[in-house]
């Protein structure tokens, strides 16, 4: 194998030279790879038998490493973010799956408590759609349902006990203006549905339905249905799309082209058939100005309007109506308040971005 280097190269660039050689002259045809979350500081990512070749670390906080063994030959990355990522060649299956095994085992940190959830979190990248898993904080529902308004809690009692055979309709909806929990609310339900449902979050929906190939590694790039670990049910998948205003309202077609049509194949057409997927989108949209094929009976799971608290439940949150208006306030304020800090009424140029 002849490789060409030039000063645009980097020693890492090397190394992955150096790794793919022994596979693509064909003296290692077996290949198998494998990723690690919260690696542990002094988890030597090595099996027994292996020695380092090369080594490299950029300032990003990468760490790559070449190391050769009888018959195999092992890539280890480091990043920054405490993940790894491993790929071996060897001369034959069993000892690529052998190498693989022994180089990850033990390596990660324990699951963090139960007041914690996996999140997957989705990005396009030059190569194609990436995912990496991170634990977020979520509170159990029962801990947070007083900070929804009673008109939206038994609508979202029932999302929250919701079950895989209770699933009827594959999109759910939260709208409501900003700051009124809708991102708490979905925390916790990734907490509530962590038995039977995952849930990733797609950091760029508005790259995801205008380019199918993202769209497709996003949607099936989690293996076949009914092919779990251990002969377990395969989990149903949520996706998240936060802020995804443009892609639902009534002049969604004629703005964004086929991204409303692939959501809409996502959820109940050609594309959704045989997979277990539900798409949630947060919208500070109200429904009489989404578009009518997202909103029409059968399609949604739920339709939830989370909106703020009506004065007398925001008096009762906050035990004193002191800085409360007329019409209530939103979670977010509620806070503020709690905190001792004044709401100022926000101007419509400040109607987004308030996360929580």
């Amino acid at each position: 194998m002849t490789v060409w280097l030039d000063d645009g190269d980097s020693a890492l660039d090397v190394i992955d030279a150096l790794a793919l050689s022994p596979f693509a002259t064909g003296a290692q045809p077996w290949s198998r790879s494998a990723s690690v979350e919260r690696v542990l500081p002094d988890a030597p990512l090595m099996p027994s038998g292996g020695r380092v070749v090369r080594a490299a670390h950029e300032e990003d906080g990468r760490d790559s490493r070449l190391i050769e063994g009888e018959g195999w030959t092992l890539r280890v990355i480091r990043w920054k973010d405490r993940s790894a990522t491993v790929h071996v060649s060897a001369v034959s299956e069993e000892l690529a799956t052998s190498v693989v095994a022994e180089t990850v085992r033990d390596a990660a940190a324990p699951a963090p408590e139960a007041a914690h959830v996996e999140i997957g979190f989705w990005w396009r990248t030059e190569r194609g759609g990436r995912r990496r898993e991170r634990p977020i904080t979520a509170m159990p529902w029962a801990r947070i349902a007083g900070n929804y308004s009673r008109a939206a809690g038994g609508q979202l009692d029932r999302l929250m006990r919701l079950t895989r055979d209770d699933v009827s309709g594959r999109l759910l909806l939260l709208h409501g203006a900003p700051g009124t929990g809708k991102t708490t609310l979905l925390r916790s339900l990734a907490r509530e549905w962590r038995d039977w449902c995952q849930v990733d979050c797609v950091l760029d929906p508005e790259r995801l339905f205008h380019d199918p190939g993202y769209l497709m590694e996003v949607a099936i790039g989690f293996g076949e249905p009914g092919d779990g670990p251990s002969g377990e049910e395969t989990k149903w998948r949520l996706l998240v799309l936060e802020d995804c205003d443009e892609l639902i309202r009534a002049g969604a077609k004629a703005a964004s082209g086929q991204g409303l049509s692939r959501l809409l194949n996502l959820t109940d057409g050609l594309l959704g058939q045989g997979r277990d997927v539900l798409v949630a989108i947060t919208t500070n949209e109200d429904l009489s100005r989404l578009h009518p094929a997202v909103v029409r009976p059968g399609r949604c799971l739920a339709r939830v309007e989370v909106g703020p608290l009506p004065r007398e439940e925001a008096a009762s949150w906050l035990g004193s109506d002191q800085g409360i208006g007329p019409d209530g306030a939103t979670l977010a304020e509620l806070y503020a308040l709690r905190n001792g800090q004044s709401m100022p009424s926000p101007s419509p140029q400040e109607s987004t971005g308030l996360y929580l």
